[in-house]
């Protein structure tokens, strides 16, 4: 559904999230080792996310990365937006070019009320609650996360 630069820019959202400050900023090489992310590709996508202003980057002995604002109000749909842009809740599911209420492809219906309820998550959810649920322990991570190579599926 969400494209690698999206998975990747989400998982290092909510590292930032959980590991920065107004103090502390996170290295690239940290967060490309602790979420596994190429860190050429990580790169990318942190500027990317520094254009679209939810991030700010610092050079130097004290650089990296922190939020460009508090948690609380970045909200997931805004990361997703930034990185992939907001067609994704509207296209359909299977790229059936003449798709819509009138003229709708086999799985019109429900996948238009599964991209409405995950387009309301991520209406809702910002990373500062998303970053308590890691930090409880919740593996909200995982639902986002694209699956390793090799890795068996749920």
């Amino acid at each position: 559904m969400f494209s690698a630069s999206c998975h990747y820019g989400l998982q290092a959202m909510f590292y930032i999230a959980c590991h920065s400050s107004q103090e502390k900023n996170v290295e690239l090489s940290e967060i490309a080792e602790k979420q596994h992310i190429p860190k050429h590709f990580l790169s990318k996508i942190l500027q990317s996310l520094v254009k679209q202003k939810l991030l700010v980057s610092m050079k130097g002995p004290t650089g990296g990365f922190k939020l460009s604002r508090p948690a609380d109000s970045i909200h997931i749909v805004d990361v997703v937006e930034a990185i992939d842009g907001l067609d994704i809740f509207t296209q359909c599911g299977i790229e059936y070019k003449e798709c819509d209420p009138n003229d709708p492809c086999p799985i019109h219906d429900e996948y238009h009320k599964m991209r409405e309820e995950v387009y309301d998550l991520f209406k809702t959810r910002t990373l500062e609650t998303l970053a308590e649920d890691l930090k409880n322990g919740n593996r909200l991570a995982d639902i986002i996360k694209p699956p390793q190579k090799g890795a068996k599926e749920k």
